[in-house]
């Protein structure tokens, strides 16, 4: 597996143009899933792994890999399926989420493709294993199923959605002053995620609205534009908060298309993104975006969302 992340160095240079590379691996049976190569350290066979006492069901021990101690999860565990058998010949996928390293257990992993987000769908709707994804796809006429890791994550170890007694102190009277009827809207394409910037905000005083992609966050910004506001859409929304991987239109190519339209132009964006490794500060230059934020801390959402309301004063 030593060679299957060489392009991974060249991977920013899809940053911006809707594309991203996926990286293919499968769990138990002959189904295909997906990762985000941008998430990815690296690929290595499953190291001896030492058990947790009174760990999660899911996490079948920690690897000792380059001086640091990685939880291991059971993807297929985590999905609501059997336990990977035969460890030794299984692989680990060494990720970065949320400001934190795991390694993810699998069966197998193939290769990387590289690919247009107008061809990463929302999933069907349903429970089950598809409860858990985020996007599907289809290659070589075969389904392949993107994960919602930061949902996999959550149930393992919950993340606190409150602010802070003292920020929110701070923010609270000063927020609502500066939004007035306005709303902050959201997109995201983790439901989890989208509900944690939600629970962050509101007890603030902070009226939400909610979008599953880039591409329908888009369309949902430009009808209140044209029914709602006779000059630009900061009579009505407040700022946005977007995710940057997204089914059909990533977030970068989200913040583009607003500052292309005099419209939505004026609209602060703070991009807020699990990619915590990859701050990529040319690129949110690039496409205009005014703040960028790794998931999760509350009292770092609410400071920005304070800061970037009230500029608009």
């Amino acid at each position: 597996m030593a060679g299957i992340l060489d392009s991974v160095n060249q991977r920013t240079q899809l940053v911006g143009q809707n594309r991203l590379e996926l990286l293919l691996f499968k769990l138990r049976g002959r189904q295909r899933f997906g990762i985000n190569v941008f998430k990815v350290r690296e690929v290595l066979q499953c190291p001896p792994l030492t058990s947790m006492p009174k760990s999660n069901a899911y996490i079948r021990g920690v690897a000792h890999i380059r001086g640091q101690t990685i939880s291991v999860i059971d993807l297929s565990m985590a999905v609501g399926g059997r336990p990977i058998e035969n460890i030794k010949d299984s692989f680990i996928i060494i990720a970065e989420y949320n400001r934190s390293v795991q390694g993810f257990l699998v069966g197998g992993v193939e290769r990387i493709v590289n690919m247009n987000w107008e061809k990463i769908m929302p999933p069907p709707s349903g429970a089950g294993r598809y409860s858990y994804l985020t996007a599907v796809t289809e290659i070589e006429n075969e389904l392949v199923e993107i994960l919602d890791v930061e949902k996999i994550l959550n149930e393992i170890c919950p993340v606190n959605t409150e602010v802070s007694a003292d920020v929110a102190a701070q923010a609270q009277g000063s927020m609502q002053k500066d939004l007035g009827e306005r709303i902050v809207f959201i997109a995201d394409d983790s439901a989890v995620a989208r509900n944690q910037v939600k629970r962050a905000l509101e007890p603030l005083g902070v009226t939400t609205e909610l979008a599953k992609n880039g591409k329908e966050a888009l369309i949902r910004l430009k009808e209140i534009a044209e029914l709602d506001c006779k000059n630009d859409i900061t009579e009505r929304v407040g700022l946005l908060i977007s995710d940057v991987e997204m089914p059909e239109m990533d977030g970068y190519t989200l913040t583009a298309e607003i500052k292309a339209d005099p419209k939505l132009a004026p609209l602060h964006v703070i991009l807020h993104t699990s990619l915590s490794g990859v701050f990529n500060q040319a690129m949110i230059e690039k496409v205009g975006a005014d703040d960028f934020i790794a998931k999760f801390n509350p009292d770092e959402l609410a400071t920005a969302v304070k800061k970037w309301v009230h500029s608009d004063e």
